[in-house]
């Protein structure tokens, strides 16, 4: 059995397995400002990890015990940190716990982390990384000072990581593996209740059982905001309806949202906001309730939302010419391919639009297929590469092929990276999306240069 620690500040040195994770990368970059020794491994290199090595961090992607630098072999001055990624096979985590190291899921440490400070955490099957992006730009902007750990990378700071004073804290309370019931913040959020995950939960009332727990780890002088329509209680925030904090009178000038914005006190009139799609607006408005808690004035959070830039692959411009749109988005689940759908058709009305879909982990295709087929469908084409499997071990008969035979739309084929380029171009798009959670992101570099060439 794990066992918990006294105080962070007993160990010295922090050794991450799975650091390359978004969220284990902004933990590691949070010891390493507090000038702890801090080493790891991961599979493969990627950007997030070439970043850490720059920085100073060891970093090795061989699952190899020889590798752990000398100085982590002290076990009372080392913690170990881990991923629900790792595989249980692992041979650098089953070491540390079979000889006596504190071993600890990430999870648990970000709860210890932020139990020292003033607690934002966003929850939610969607929307939990560019909600918390947003709140930790208006709280920057406004002069509050934070550290927040985010997973994605803020283009507003470059970084998944945000470290600006230590009163406040914004985290995301990540439903997987039931990590957020780690936490016990003091402003929380829950943006949406979708079924997913439903390897770990099995079913989608398990799921909300797990939320409604979730809104019970507030401290008792906590406040919670639900998105309003939401099965929990408590204050509402929604666009056009009787929401305790509500977005109206919306209309679009230019690619930007213009609106007013009413809370239980005042409205604001003209607000701007500059991402696309009713999905941002709401995750706009979720983090705008949340940030008045820390006291900044209304008006002033509401001229930061104007200047919020984004996050990456959250409906991030590519390219934007007249005659070509190339967009690309985290999107791996209907309800997020849906949102995406909503918010190109908003801008970008009557174009030709082109899907490239990367399906992530075989349970979620096999749990959400007829979903996932009747989002994609709405594309005037669809090209499908394979399932990316994360963590899984491939499910029988569950492929991209059996996925694709389900969606009825004729324009419709399997493509693999190497053809991508030559695919899309033979379909003529006039908006190109590329949706998926896997390592599609590493491609969007090279089809942003090869695309930009083409046209």
């Amino acid at each position: 059995m794990e066992q918990s620690i006294p105080h962070i500040d007993h160990y010295h040195n922090l050794y991450f397995i799975g650091i390359g994770g978004i969220g284990m990368s902004a933990l590691a970059r949070y010891f390493h400002n507090m000038r702890k020794n801090v080493a790891g491994y991961d599979r493969t290199e990627t950007p997030l990890t070439m970043e850490l090595v720059s920085s100073g961090i060891d970093i090795h992607y061989q699952d190899e015990l020889e590798l752990v630098p000398e100085e982590y072999r002290d076990i009372d001055k080392t913690l170990v940190v881990y991923t629900p990624a790792v595989p249980a096979t692992n041979a650098q985590l089953n070491f540390f716990r079979s000889t006596g190291y504190r071993v600890m899921k990430r999870s648990e440490l970000l709860g210890m982390i932020t139990r020292s400070s003033f607690c934002f955490a966003v929850a939610g099957t969607h929307g939990k990384t560019t909600t918390s992006s947003i709140l930790a730009h208006l709280l920057r902007e406004t002069g509050v000072p934070i550290t927040a750990f985010l997973g994605g990378i803020s283009e507003d700071f470059n970084s998944n990581f945000l470290f600006e004073g230590t009163d406040y804290t914004v985290v995301e309370a990540d439903e997987f593996d039931r990590s957020f019931l780690q936490l016990q913040p003091d402003v929380a959020c829950i943006t949406s209740v979708d079924a997913d995950h439903l390897d770990i939960y099995g079913t989608e009332t398990e799921l909300l059982n797990s939320f409604i727990e979730f809104s019970r780890q507030l401290k008792s002088t906590g406040k919670l905001f639900v998105r309003n329509g939401l099965p929990i209680s408590g204050i509402t925030y929604g666009i056009e309806d009787d929401s305790d904090y509500c977005i109206r009178n919306i209309r679009i000038e230019h690619g930007t949202y213009i609106f007013d914005l009413g809370t239980p006190e005042t409205m604001i009139e003209g607000v701007r906001f500059n991402k696309p799609g009713r999905h941002n607006l709401l995750n706009g408005l979720a983090a705008f309730a949340m940030a008045i808690q820390a006291g900044p004035p209304p008006y002033r959070l509401a001229e930061a939302l104007e200047t919020f830039k984004g996050v990456q692959r959250r409906f991030s411009y590519c390219i934007k010419e007249i005659k070509f749109i190339f967009i690309d988005d985290y999107a791996h689940h209907p309800a997020e391919i849906d949102a995406v759908f909503q918010a190109i058709q908003e801008m970008h009305p009557g174009k030709r639009v082109v899907a490239v879909f990367q399906p992530h982990l075989y349970s979620r295709t096999q749990d959400f297929a007829h979903e996932f087929a009747t989002s994609l469908a709405k594309f005037d084409s669809i090209l499908l590469l394979d399932i990316y499997p994360a963590r899984e071990e491939p499910i029988a008969g569950i492929t991209s092929r059996w996925l694709l035979d389900q969606i009825e739309n004729p324009n419709k084929k399997i493509v693999n990276k190497e053809n991508l380029v030559k695919e899309i171009l033979s379909q003529k798009p006039q908006v190109l999306i590329t949706m998926g959670a896997g390592d599609i992101g590493l491609e969007i570099p090279r089809l942003k240069k090869e695309l930009e060439y083409a046209y």
